[in-house]
């Protein structure tokens, strides 16, 4: 389920935010500026993360996100699955530079089973470029370019059928 979910995750389709295919309750979710964590726990009783992959990658494997990141020889790569109650809600997929970790980020490499969201959304660093939605299979993401202290990471989510995204549009459809 991990591996497949990962695989949609990286054929995504970009959507402008502006796109008509974007339900009002979809693009609330997929626009959200907190932490996806923090939101998630609104709507469960706890949240955990299984890690599927960890580790440094080439610049061949980081493609095509490299093309958003500054060139590097290789990337750090953080693949999990961020579960409610125990059920997997999103795929996610973390691509930063090597030269990220330097410093205090370096914790980047030291999250373990912790959420990336705890992390980076106590720091007061933490800035962002862009969100941008996307859709594969039914199933909707987002892919952010984040910054810890200037220094970029980008993330990529795909929220799978259990999630709450789903629960708002699917009330939004059958009102």
């Amino acid at each position: 389920m991990a591996e497949h979910a990962l695989t949609q995750l990286r054929a995504i389709e970009w959507l402008p935010v502006s796109s008509p295919e974007l339900p009002a309750s979809v693009l609330d979710w997929l626009l959200e500026e907190d932490s996806m964590t923090r939101r998630f726990e609104r709507h469960c009783q706890k949240v955990t993360v299984e890690i599927v992959r960890e580790g440094f990658i080439s610049a061949e494997e980081a493609a095509p996100e490299a093309l958003l990141l500054p060139p590097a020889s290789r990337y750090w790569l953080r693949e999990i699955l961020l579960c409610g109650d125990g059920e997997p809600w999103l795929a996610a997929r973390t691509v930063l530079p090597e030269s990220t970790l330097q410093g205090p980020e370096q914790m980047l490499q030291q999250l373990g089973t912790r959420p990336l969201g705890r992390y980076l959304f106590t720091s007061s660093s933490l800035s962002r470029d862009f969100i941008e939605p996307g859709r594969i299979d039914g199933l909707w993401g987002r892919r952010s370019l984040l910054r810890l202290s200037g220094k970029p990471l980008l993330l990529t989510e795909l929220f799978l059928p259990p999630a709450p995204i789903y629960r708002a549009s699917q009330a939004e459809r059958n009102p």
